[in-house]
């Protein structure tokens, strides 16, 4: 696969690129999914091929073909040089790379099971014993899924990188639905996303979804009866860390890619409220906020070892203290800001074009915990896992709805409620909080769908994240 790699970049050079890359991969991926006791689903996909980046003058070009061949991979090479070519004539200054080092190595994910020893008929039984479960406790539609992804990839460049990847990712997830007469309530678990890492099968056993589907149907069930959340505005607000990984992922991690800041991402993903002038100066949230991109995090969704330009996956700080200090960058966009690269550009295969994506943008753990911040809380709202969201271009404004709530009065967890939300201003939501969990409730979600580019890219991203308390926010908001 080297010599496929080899052979596109050198392509490329030869038809007048002045840097070149090319990733040769191979993509096998497993979906399977039930509904009420039955299997309903099982999907099993392989891909392959190169695709490679030319750069001349201020314009990349981009081409990609499904063949590991050396002749199918010349061709791309010249016809990623020709593209490069044909966008110099929209007028721009030269695109400079930031400085680095050629990368040379090997890297692999953890994976103590192989999902792929794992039979079919031993995954389809976890499914439908996990959703059959939720129906007798009260679900009208149960439904549970995994997911598997088992990618290899080469990549070289024309400064001299040579890199291999294999990279294995897993998960799962289901729900339980409940109907009444006026309304629909669902409970998730263990998020709305279900839950994905950079690990092997373990990961799903760990999960134990059949021993968490009699509580998740019997919640949604219960929460067709429960009161509304009261519109409120202004109380102490408690987020799960399911929630928080959800709020770090749209009001942070969108927000502070960099090309988003420079306005290179504003058709499809919109671009973001924050100015590059004020980076290390501005204060993004309260001196409780501690958020870092770390690609190095064993076993979360967005770890890896080298990202799609060779560069070395690495902790980046973000937010520190409450102000903010970093970008989630690739070489081009950091070039221009005048920053070194911080290895976020991925693509989500061989013929897309690498962009800048989140890689493990997460929140550090504080001093307190959930129950330290309940029994300090005299009236207030515990909310959960994530149902909506709606949030700006800019990632400024937003409102956020959730599956499930909790009345706090004096210190104690109470009556449950029904349609919890709330709403805020990135910064001003940000520098409300006041308590944050600790290393032990610390979780890696994983986030397998996160959407950006034109034409579209899925991209698997990690938030670590905990609970945390918020002072003065908006409830309850209606429409």
């Amino acid at each position: 696969m080297y010599d496929t790699a080899t052979a596109a970049v050198e392509a490329a050079l030869a038809a007048g690129a002045r840097y070149a890359d090319a990733r040769v991969m191979q993509i096998r991926s497993e979906a399977m999914a039930s509904r009420n006791g039955v299997l309903e689903s099982t999907e099993r996909d392989e891909r392959a091929g190169v695709g490679v980046r030319a750069l001349i003058g201020s314009s990349w070009g981009f081409y990609a073909v499904p063949d590991e061949g050396r002749a199918a991979a010349r061709r791309a090479g010249e016809q990623a040089a020709a593209v490069a070519r044909a966008s110099t004539r929209v007028p721009g200054r030269a695109l400079d790379l930031a400085p680095q080092a050629p990368a040379v190595g090997s890297w692999s994910s953890e994976c103590r099971e192989d999902p792929w020893a794992v039979t079919l008929a031993e995954k389809g039984d976890q499914l439908e014993t996990a959703t059959r479960t939720m129906k007798e406790h009260g679900a009208d539609i149960a439904e549970a899924s995994h997911r598997v992804w088992d990618t290899r990839k080469w990549l070289v460049s024309s400064e001299g990188s040579r890199v291999d990847q294999h990279i294995v990712e897993c998960g799962a997830a289901m729900s339980a639905t409940a109907v009444g007469e006026r309304e629909t309530q669902r409970r998730s678990y263990p998020g709305i996303r279900g839950q994905y890492g950079t690990r092997g099968w373990e990961l799903v056993r760990e999960l134990d979804l059949a021993g968490n589907a009699a509580r998740i149907a019997e919640e949604a069930r219960a929460l067709l009866t429960a009161p509304e959340c009261p519109a409120l505005e202004a109380t102490d607000l408690i987020l799960g860390s399911e929630q928080m990984a959800l709020q770090i992922h749209e009001s942070v991690g969108h927000a502070v890619e960099l090309d988003r800041i420079l306005g290179w991402e504003a058709a499809f993903a919109g671009t973001s409220w924050l100015d590059l002038a004020q980076m290390g100066s501005l204060r993004f949230g309260s001196e409780l906020m501690n958020i870092t991109a770390d690609a190095t995090l064993p076993g979360a969704l967005g770890s890896f070892g080298y990202d799609d330009e060779g560069t070395p996956a690495q902790p980046v700080d973000i937010v520190r203290e409450g102000t903010w200090v970093g970008v989630l960058s690739g070489r081009d966009s950091a070039a221009l800001a005048g920053i070194s690269s911080g290895g976020a550009v991925r693509a989500d295969g061989f013929d897309r074009i690498p962009m800048v994506r989140m890689t493990n943008v997460g929140l550090l753990p504080g001093p307190d915990s959930l129950d330290s911040m309940i029994a300090a809380t005299d009236d207030g709202v515990l909310m959960d896992t994530n149902r909506s969201w709606s949030i700006d271009d800019k990632r400024l404004n937003f409102q956020f709805g959730c599956e499930i709530g909790w009345e706090i009065k004096g210190g104690q967890r109470g009556r449950l409620l029904r349609n919890p939300t709330y709403t805020g201003i990135s910064p001003r939501f940000w520098g409300a909080m006041d308590m944050l969990s600790g290393p032990s409730e610390w979780t890696f979600w994983g986030t397998p769908n996160c959407g950006k580019g034109q034409p579209m890219q899925v991209g698997h991203t990690g938030h670590p994240a905990v609970p945390a308390r918020f002072r003065g926010i908006r409830v309850g908001v209606r429409g």
